[in-house]
C-alpha cells in the first residue's frame, strides 16, 4: 500500500523555564525520535497514558506544534516550514478533529457558520455551493438540516462532536487526525460516535491517525495500532496481533487495565504499577525497565532501545527489560 503519511524521526522539545528572570533551565522531551507510516485509506491507532506525547505529536502534524527535528511528508511532500506559518494549503490536507468539542467550537458562531467557515477561508465556491455543501456534511453525520441556524450550546456533547467531524471533513482532507474524540463524552455517547466514524471510514475511505489513552475504543477503529510512552513509539503491529500478542511490557500492561465486563474475571496481564518518569529528566536507561523496577534494567543503559521487527509487520522496542 502506498504510504500517504510519513513521520521520520520526530522530535518535539520544550523549553522548561525558571528563576527570577524565568530563563530556559531544562528541556521537556514531549516527543522525541518517532518514526511513523500511515497507508492511504488506513486508520492507525496511537496509545499511550496522558502525558505520553501524543496530543503533542497530533498538534505538530497538524502545524499546531513546530518539530525540533526530523520531518513530517504528506504524499512525498514535507508539510510546511512551521516557521510561523504552516500554509494554508496544508491546513486544508491535514484536519484535526479536537478532544473537546465544547472547546473547540465557536460558541458565538451558528453550525452553518462554523461548517462554512473553513470553505470561505479556502475560497472553496460561491455561496450557494458553500450552504449546498454544509447540509450535505450535516446529512454526513446524521444531524437535521435545521441545525445550520442553531449554536453549539443548543446540543448535547455527542452531537457537538459531530460537527467537529463535519468541520474537519469539510474540505475533504487527505488526513483526518483525531485526538481523544470520545474521551469527554459519556459512556453512552461514545459508542455512537465511534459507530459514525466507523461509517465515515469505510464511505470515504479516509486515511486517519487515531488517538486516544483508551486501547478498548483504539482497537475497534484501527487496522494498525502503535504504542506510546515517554515520548517514544515502543511497539506497532496490527490490530489484531497487538491485542492478541503484544510483546513489549508496557502494552501488556495497558492491555492488562482493559475494563472486564465480569470484575471476577481478571486478565491475563498486570496491571500498570509505579509512577511515569519526568519527560524533563528521563532515566539513562528503559524509562518502563527503571519505572517498574525490572531486574534487567541496568541492562537497558547506553543501548538505542531502537524499534525491531520481531515478526512480520511487528515492531518491537529492541529492550532487555521489557521485551519477552
Amino acid at each position: 500500500m502506498d504510504k500517504l503519511l510519513k513521520i521520520s524521526k520526530l522530535k518535539v522539545h520544550f523549553p522548561v523555564k525558571g528563576g527570577i528572570w524565568m530563563r530556559p533551565v531544562a528541556t521537556c522531551k514531549a516527543v522525541d525520535g518517532v518514526s511513523l507510516e500511515i497507508s492511504k485509506g488506513e486508520t492507525l491507532g496511537l496509545v499511550g497514558e496522558s502525558g505520553c506525547g501524543k496530543s503533542t505529536l497530533a498538534r505538530t502534524v497538524v502545524g499546531l506544534n513546530e518539530p525540533t527535528t526530523g520531518e513530517i511528508l504528506l504524499d512525498g511532500q514535507k508539510l510546511g516550514d512551521y516557521s510561523g506559518n504552516f500554509g494554508k494549503g496544508n491546513r486544508k490536507r491535514v484536519q484535526m478533529v479536537f478532544q473537546d468539542p465544547a472547546e473547540s467550537l465557536n460558541s458565538r458562531h451558528t453550525v452553518g457558520q462554523i461548517l462554512e467557515e473553513p470553505l470561505v477561508v479556502h475560497k472553496k465556491g460561491d455561496q450557494g455551493e458553500r450552504a449546498s455543501r454544509v447540509k450535505e456534511l450535516l446529512n454526513l453525520v446524521g444531524l437535521p438540516l435545521g441545525s445550520v441556524t442553531r449554536y453549539p450550546f443548543e446540543f448535547s456533547g455527542g452531537q457537538r462532536q459531530r460537527i467537529g467531524i463535519a468541520r474537519a471533513l469539510a474540505l475533504n482532507p487527505e488526513v483526518l487526525v483525531l485526538d481523544e474524540p470520545v474521551s469527554a463524552l459519556d459512556l453512552s455517547i461514545r459508542s455512537q460516535v465511534i459507530n459514525l466514524l466507523l461509517k465515515l471510514k469505510n464511505r470515504l475511505g479516509l486515511t486517519c491517525l487515531f488517538i486516544s489513552h483508551d486501547l478498548s475504543v483504539v482497537r475497534h477503529l484501527s487496522d494498525r495500532i502503535a504504542v506510546m510512552y515517554l515520548g517514544k513509539v515502543v511497539e506497532i503491529a496490527s490490530a489484531e496481533e497487538l491485542i492478541n500478542n503484544p510483546l513489549h511490557a508496557y502494552t501488556r500492561s495497558l492491555i492488562g487495565a482493559i475494563p472486564q465486563a465480569n470484575p471476577k474475571v481478571h486478565g491475563k496481564f498486570s496491571v500498570l504499577s509505579g509512577e511515569v518518569p519526568s519527560p524533563i529528566n528521563p532515566p539513562p536507561g528503559c524509562p518502563f525497565g527503571y519505572r517498574v523496577g525490572s531486574p534487567f534494567y541496568t541492562e537497558s543503559i547506553g543501548q538505542s532501545l531502537d524499534l525491531k521487527e520481531f515478526k512480520p509487520g511487528h515492531f518491537v522496542q529492541d529492550c532487555p527489560c521489557c521485551v519477552i
